[in-house]
């Protein structure tokens, strides 16, 4: 096993989100990363879309974007290299090596979809679903007051 940098895409969302009958909101940020641009530059603009039909939520697009970065990751010089290094870590699940059948990261990826409702049922409040992409709970990172101009 080596250490190596992977190419990732960072979307960086920050919004100002007010309580129910409230006039100023409190900003928090979030990230998460993509694989490919692509995939960013869509979650981000469905994202966008959604938080701006709230009524209580205002995304700063100056702040909200998708940026190339790395990771530090963990790389293996094979399958079985990967297996034989994670095989007794509890809910160890094997890379499937045939692409043509889904493996079990995208079985429990879509179960969770199923059971998932989408972000406009429950406006925007995670976690919930934007068509197959899993929108998680985000962490508060700041405490910033917002005031939306009218």
């Amino acid at each position: 096993m080596d250490i190596a940098w992977i190419q990732v895409f960072v979307l960086t969302l920050s919004e100002c989100v007010a309580p129910a009958g409230k006039t100023i909101c409190q900003e928090r940020e979030f990230e998460l990363q993509f694989l490919n641009q692509a995939d960013c530059e869509f979650a981000l603009q469905q994202l966008v879309s959604l938080k701006s039909e709230s009524e209580n939520v205002i995304v700063n697009a100056d702040k909200s974007n998708c940026a190339p970065s790395a990771r530090r990751q963990e790389v293996f010089a094979s399958v079985d290299a990967i297996n034989d290094a994670n095989r007794k870590t509890d809910g160890w699940k094997a890379p499937v090596i045939d692409e043509s059948t889904p493996g079990p990261s995208k079985v429990a990826h879509q179960e969770r979809l199923a059971n998932l409702q989408t972000c406009e049922d429950t406006g925007g409040v995670a976690p919930c679903k934007i068509g197959e992409i899993i929108i998680e709970s985000a962490s508060e990172q700041g405490d910033k007051v917002w005031r939306r101009k009218d």
